[in-house]
């Protein structure tokens, strides 16, 4: 127990203590890769999902979600969920992450949804949003609106059929507690500052992981991983796909840069698996809906490789 532990402790801290010290040694570069980080985050994903982040928040506090979701009702018996989980599934299609997660939690904290839902939400509330696959990845990174289409296409499909799976073992739970209507405060401040600051948390998680990816690249530490993908796609397409298993929206961008014929599949193997990036934005919401972390990554794993064979036959 206390190896394991002291495992957990170790190698964090190494990991930080060579993060700090390369940013020390090398300010000029990693400066420069944390601002790169910062612009990608306001050109791609800033607005595809502030609007629809602001939108949905309205729609939750204000107690209109609930009847929006209504429709959802036999969608959400099918996955032995609550009519509530809808709000949920609904808020994540169309924001992206991590605005399901978020979601997720809130909604178990306030005793809507129980533990068990949660397992079953975190893979299905779980996906990036329209506006950033078809217009950022799509149209501004591959030059491909029909592109773009293809892979949100896929990459919902994959997370509805994995979450479908999943669902058909495990029990229905009714939730606690029905949807009411946020009462007291300022409605339109709370919704527009908790988007403001769910948004400026993940242009900071791309920031920093922008910079992780680039010393984890100058020191050579994804090297191995590189060399068993290299025979198979080419050293370029390694490199971008070892990027985005960092932080997706970098390893999008350096596929639609190689022109590689499995450049769109790969592309909707990582927006739907997500990077470390985005699976700790989206960790830091469910571990409070009591989601094990490995169940999670293990989940979007697989999520992502139905995605990339969806994808194949258009490669």
């Amino acid at each position: 127990m206390k190896i394991k532990t002291a495992i957990k402790t170790v190698i964090p801290c190494a990991a930080l203590t060579l993060l700090a010290a390369a940013f020390i040694i090398y300010p000029e570069r990693y400066i420069e890769c944390c601002l790169k980080g910062f612009a990608m985050w306001a050109e791609c994903v800033l607005p595809s999902l502030f609007p629809f982040m602001v939108i949905t928040l309205v729609m939750i506090k204000a107690g209109f979600a609930e009847k929006a979701a209504l429709p959802l009702k036999k969608v959400t018996g099918i996955f032995r969920l609550p009519p509530s989980a809808a709000v949920c599934l609904v808020m994540s299609i169309c924001s992206g992450y991590p605005a399901g997660s978020r979601a997720v939690a809130e909604f178990y904290e306030n005793g809507y949804i129980s533990s068990t839902d949660c397992k079953k939400l975190s893979a299905l509330c779980s996906t990036s949003g329209p506006l950033f696959i078809i217009g950022s990845v799509g149209v501004r990174m591959f030059e491909d609106k029909a592109a773009g289409w293809k892979i949100l296409a896929a990459h919902i499909l994959s997370v509805l059929i994995i979450g479908l799976a999943l669902a058909l073992f495990s029990k229905k739970e009714e939730s606690v507690k029905p949807l009411r209507r946020s009462s007291g405060g300022n409605l339109i401040y709370d919704c527009f500052y908790g988007a403001v600051i769910s948004v400026a948390v993940a242009g900071g998680f791309i920031a920093f992981f922008c910079v992780t990816a680039q010393v984890i690249e100058d020191f050579n530490i994804l090297l191995p991983l590189q060399k068993i993908l290299c025979p198979l796609f080419g050293e370029e397409v390694s490199f971008a796909v070892c990027t985005g298993l960092i932080e997706a929206t970098a390893g999008c961008r350096a596929l639609s840069s190689s022109g590689a014929k499995l450049a769109v599949p790969l592309a909707g193997f990582l927006i739907t698996f997500g990077g470390i990036s985005i699976i700790l934005q989206q960790l830091s919401y469910f571990t409070k809906a009591k989601v094990k972390p490995a169940y999670f990554v293990a989940v979007k794993f697989i999520q992502g490789l139905v995605c990339f064979l969806m994808l194949l036959p258009f490669a």
